[in-house]
């Protein structure tokens, strides 16, 4: 199915790109630890992105697809072009004025983001002077996720996937220079961040010059496919800033834990988010243009399959990246990080963090899942109102937990949210007739469950036989490790074909058909 061929060039290219991800947060590790310079880099790196997620692949991303899609469907890609030059040059002006207003306030911005530095002014100025580099990032990366909608809306899914690599390897150059002091590490981290963005931006411009898509700059205004974006848009606004104030919440709140928490927080969060971002972005990324067109074509039976094909993939692939992230943290955590300026106390602290969110990997991917659900049927409101309800929860978990339990609290308070956030979607899908789940998921995935707890228990009964040698060098570590994982994976394959959670026939299927 076409479904599978473009999960599986969006996952190759987001795996790769996460595998370069953690090379660089390795490497970060190693100069700027768990300390004090590391959290102020780390909130300065957090920053601009979150305005992304707002801006770019959050409310942006889920209303120019499905207006873009269904334009391109129904009167032609002459007049989709159209529309995304206007798009793209009231972005652009929005974004320079944004742009220069948050960086003269940028303090003050980071007083309410990161109030635990207000009592370490040695902290908050570092902050602000690597936030002010970093910033401009989101300039170039909202304009690229709008020439990424694009893309994907004309089924060319290589590229957008892949310009995130761009980044990771500007900032991987940069810690590979060396440098005499943290602090002047992070500076050039910050300004590398910026200059990750541009080479990301102009990849895509190439791409879509491929694609025979040339945009240019006309004079903002609003036209009727316009006004119908924004429409869609502020109510996704809204739910991407609710969305955005869990990160907020657990940034602020671990900056008054104290020092390290809030790096403790981002290396637990990066391991997580690799199976997050190879299955549930990926398969998100694909998914949402797949079923506007499907929909707008009156194929609704074609666009239910396709969503509960996803749902099975992200079961298939997302149960076993928690069960492993459970029970084996700090042999993961202690090969990637534990050197230099990363001390094994690090490693424990983040450790329980990792177990605590790998708890909602299945819901973390779910939700990337369900959410085209409503997108694709242009309906922001719902997914706003269901992360409002998530956003609720995590903050009071966050603040019940954080006292007792610290940064493995805030954690679970993370995960303890997106399950609700999941199992909301799900029950207002199934209740107006968006989603029911076809036999052949009702039957997999009880067998999948089944599967991933049979490799816990493996990979529980080895972790003890290994530990030994993660104290050894580094190249020691790095077999036990890849035994360990490698040796996982293998039984839950296993397991998989034993319980009939998949079969041969499937994947090639997959892999075969266009």
């Amino acid at each position: 199915m076409r479904l599978f061929r473009s999960f599986a060039t969006v996952s190759g290219f987001v795996a790769l790109s996460r595998v370069l991800g953690f090379t660089r947060d390795i490497l970060i590790a190693d100069v700027l630890g768990a300390k004090e310079v590391a959290d102020a880099f780390f909130v300065a790196f957090r920053f601009p992105n979150m305005f992304r997620n707002l801006f770019a692949e959050g409310a942006f991303n889920v209303s120019f697809v499905p207006v873009f899609s269904a334009i391109l469907e129904q009167r032609g890609r002459a007049e989709a072009q159209v529309f995304a030059e206007l798009v793209l040059a009231g972005l652009l002006s929005i974004l320079v004025l944004f742009l220069f207003a948050v960086e003269a306030a940028m303090p003050w911005f980071l007083a309410i983001v990161a109030p635990g530095f207000i009592d370490n002014p040695e902290t908050l100025a570092l902050a602000v002077e690597y936030t002010r580099l970093t910033f401009p990032y989101l300039l170039f990366a909202a304009l690229g996720a709008m020439l990424s909608g694009v893309l994907n809306s004309l089924y060319r899914f290589a590229a957008a996937a892949a310009a995130p690599i761009a980044l990771n390897v500007v900032m991987i150059a940069v810690l590979l220079i060396g440098w005499a002091s943290q602090e002047e590490a992070g500076f050039s981290l910050s300004l590398g961040i910026a200059c990750g963005g541009v080479f990301q931006f102009l990849i895509l411009v190439w791409a879509c010059h491929q694609a025979g898509i040339d945009l240019h700059l006309p004079r903002p205004r609003l036209s009727p496919d316009v006004k119908r974006m924004l429409r869609l848009m502020v109510p996704a606004a809204i739910g991407a800033g609710a969305a955005q104030i869990n990160l907020l919440v657990g940034t602020a709140l671990a900056s008054i834990v104290g020092v390290g928490a809030i790096s403790h927080l981002y290396y637990a969060e990066r391991v997580t988010w690799l199976p997050v971002g190879i299955v549930g972005v990926a398969m998100g990324t694909a998914l949402l243009p797949r079923v506007a067109r499907l929909l707008k074509a009156g194929e609704a039976d074609a666009a239910l399959n396709a969503q509960n094909r996803a749902l099975e993939l992200g079961l298939l692939l997302g149960m076993p990246a928690m069960a492993a992230l459970i029970v084996i943290p700090l042999p993961i955590l202690t090969v990637l990080f534990v050197r230099g300026a990363f001390t094994m106390t690090d490693a424990l602290v983040s450790a329980g963090a990792l177990a605590a969110f790998a708890i909602g990997v299945p819901a973390y991917v779910s939700v990337r899942v369900l959410a085209p659900g409503f997108f694709a049927r242009q309906d922001t409101k719902t997914p706003v109102k269901v992360a409002f309800v998530a956003v609720a929860v995590n903050v009071l978990a966050s603040i019940a937990l954080m006292g007792p339990f610290g940064v493995l609290g805030l954690a679970f308070a993370n995960a303890v949210a997106a399950w609700t956030n999941a199992a909301l979607l799900t029950v207002l899908l199934h209740r107006r007739g968006y989603l029911s789940f076809d036999a052949r998921l009702k039957r997999r995935a009880p067998r999948i469950v089944l599967a991933s707890a049979l490799m816990a228990a493996a990979l529980f009964v080895a972790a003890p036989l290994v530990a030994p040698l993660l104290s050894a060098t580094l190249v020691v570590k790095i077999a036990a490790l890849a035994a360990l994982i490698g040796g996982g994976v293998v039984v839950y394959g296993l397991a998989v074909l034993a319980t009939r959670a998949a079969t041969l026939a499937d994947m090639r299927a997959a892999l075969s058909r266009s």
